[in-house]
């Protein structure tokens, strides 16, 4: 590339960064407008400058392209740089994070009208995309650690953005808790990898490795697997998921940024990009596949007992990245990705539209007491239809359709029947709680005086990010096609009687699935009241409500057993030996605080004396 877009692929993760020091050192003194203005307008230059970038790689024949700004560390012969690379799967990460993290901003500046610390919001919201640019761009794994780090610690921040409610803190010390475990597990493969092939830069690791390595054998194996545990901290698949549902505590363009162009496809961008190793480790890439398939089955019941709108949707994404994992798994790198895309335009749809209903409803989430905005919220009411049909993935009109037929077509073509019906399995789950949201939310009566009071969101703020992605959650989204020949090895594509068959059940199966469920949550409303009051329904129903009780078996697992360690060993004598050194500095600074009295004739009486002392010491001496 030329001088002028090595500016340009550097202005996309500079801009957010200047945005983010501009607010961070305006110490709270800019307006509310401005610090959205300033928040905003980072991340639309860095959009801009992905579009002028996306042309150009196209006219280049999508050939990948590195660019190194400097020299990072030098110590022997570990020399990683500060080096960007442009490829197509970066090119299509770098689209989303910037595209649809725009549109994202733009929303958040109606959404935080009025609330408290606004600039500290923007200021981390511009420091997540950041970190997230450098997670995609960088060209060794050490830059890709620093933004995955970065990305963990700007979700710690803005999941506990409201910090005087102590939930709300608690949910972001778990979120933060939790994905550094799945972060020692990046790092201890990041230390394999760098001692047995001595690099971190990507394209050497993945040219070495078939070199150096056998398939299939222990190092490979070792190495995805710790690679493997940390996307799924990450991406919140199984086990480390448990950090996902309770995020939904930060603003909710937050959590249209974790969940839709950010933090949680962190995962599934870091397997697709060390392919080369896992397709030297088949056992470990077809757990990938399990994982995914098992993440998405129990997320999709967890999805069917929530009542708060955003939980059904952050168990939503649960399962949907446990598609493109599943996708991962069976060597579909190229399906997960386009999955990763479109799934990016309908959540972010739908998370806003979410945003829209909570400020209109006076901040009420609970479905149980909305009812009836269908007509008062037409703007905010069209994109949970679309975006719902899309992640029901109803066939031919919806985006979702397409990206998930990819994969579920691979499953089959691969010859991974079980984790095809897994995945069948959670589309029906996916169209009935999606019609069970739909329909708690905006149809039936209004269950309160919030409901009854809703006012329509006005503004072009408001308005632009949802029709936007409504349209691209439409198949007009599905037209756009990642340019990924080049980079991921393409999946296996079939044709035939099955392959025909399998389009046609999932399509049977998206619609009599939304059908169930008119049906259920219309006519059958007494049934489900019956069934949840039955002992075993009810039962059933707090089960799938508090997902599964993972959160239970791990405190009892790990939490209790911890507290109790401490416990014991509060007063051991390696404590004791420990505090030693505090206490003589405590017992120092006693005694000279006592020395420091205020009366001039003792101070002079000490300098005369110390005067005395220093020169007997120097007469003796």
């Amino acid at each position: 590339m030329s001088t002028f877009y090595d500016c340009l692929l550097t202005g996309t993760f500079v801009f957010p960064l200047l945005g983010s020091l501009v607010l961070a050192l305006s110490y709270g003194r800019l307006s509310e407008r401005a610090s959205a203005t300033v928040g905003v307008a980072s991340i639309g230059l860095a959009a801009l400058c992905t579009l002028w970038v996306g042309f150009a790689f196209v006219d280049q024949g999508k050939a990948a392209q590195t660019l190194t700004l400097w020299h990072w560390i030098s110590v022997g012969d570990f020399q990683p740089t500060v080096g960007l690379m442009l490829d197509g799967l970066s090119m299509t990460m770098l689209g989303v994070i910037t595209g649809v993290g725009f549109f994202i901003h733009l929303f958040a500046a109606w959404y935080m009208r009025g609330e408290e610390g606004i600039t500290r919001f923007f200021c981390h919201m511009n420091l997540f995309v950041f970190s997230m640019i450098l997670l995609v761009l960088g060209d060794n794994l050490l830059l890709l650690y620093f933004g995955w780090e970065g990305v963990g610690l700007c979700s710690y921040l803005l999941i506990g953005y409201y910090y005087r409610t102590p939930a709300n803190g608690w949910a972001a010390f778990k979120a933060f808790v939790i994905t550094r475990t799945g972060d020692v597990f990046l790092a201890i493969g990041m230390f394999l990898l760098f001692t047995q092939l001595g690099s971190l830069n990507i394209q050497t690791l993945l040219a070495r490795a078939p070199e150096w390595w056998s398939d299939g054998g222990l190092m490979p194996q070792l190495t995805a697997l710790m690679l493997l545990g940390g996307a799924v901290g990450k991406s919140a698949q199984l086990p480390l998921q448990t950090w996902l549902a309770d995020a939904m505590a930060g603003p909710t363009p937050v959590s249209a940024l974790i969940h839709a162009a950010t933090m949680v496809t962190a995962g599934v961008y870091l397997i697709a990009r060390m392919n080369g190793i896992f397709l030297m480790a088949p056992d470990v890439l077809l757990l990938v596949g399990i994982v995914g398939a098992v993440t998405l089955v129990i997320a999709g019941f967890a999805a069917l007992a929530q009542t708060d709108i955003k939980r059904v949707l952050a168990y939503s994404t649960m399962s949907q990245i446990g598609y493109m994992f599943l996708a991962l798994g069976i060597g579909a790198f190229d399906a997960a990705i386009f999955h990763l895309m479109i799934h990016a335009f309908f959540k972010a749809l739908l998370f806003l539209s979410a945003g829209s209903v909570i400020v209109c409803t006076h901040h009420e989430q609970d479905m149980r007491k909305l009812g009836g905005l269908w007509k008062k919220l037409p703007l905010t009411y069209a994109g949970f239809v679309v975006g719902g049909a899309a992640l029901a993935a109803l066939p031919l009109v919806t985006a979702g359709f397409y990206s998930k037929d990819a994969i579920l077509v691979s499953a089959l073509v691969s010859g991974h029947d079980v984790l095809m019906l897994a995945g069948l399995l959670g589309a029906l789950l996916t169209s009935v709680y999606t019609m069970r949201l739909i329909l708690g939310t905006f149809h039936g009566a209004p269950k309160s005086d919030h409901a009854r009071e809703a006012e329509a969101g006005k503004g072009l703020v408001h308005g632009l990010p949802l029709i936007v992605l409504i349209v691209m959650s439409t198949a007009i989204g599905a037209q756009i096609h990642p340019p990924l020949d080049e980079v991921l090895p393409p999946s296996v594509h079939g044709e035939g009687f099955g392959v025909d068959l399998v389009e046609g059940v999932a399509m049977i199966v998206a619609v009599g699935g939304v059908l169930f469920a008119l049906w259920l949550f219309t006519r059958q409303r007494g049934l489900v009241r019956r069934a949840v009051a039955d002992p075993r329904g009810a039962r059933l129903w707090q089960f799938w409500h508090n997902a599964w009780g993972f959160d239970a078996l791990y405190d009892w697992l790990f939490v209790r057993p911890y507290r109790e360690l401490v416990r014991v060993n509060r007063g051991d004598w390696i404590n004791t030996i420990c505090n030693v050194a505090p206490w003589l500095a405590r017992l120092s600074h006693d005694g000279l605080r006592r020395t420091q009295t205020g009366r001039l004739r003792h101070y002079a009486f000490s300098m005369v004396l110390g005067s005395t002392l220093l020169l007997l010491f120097l007469l003796v001496g």
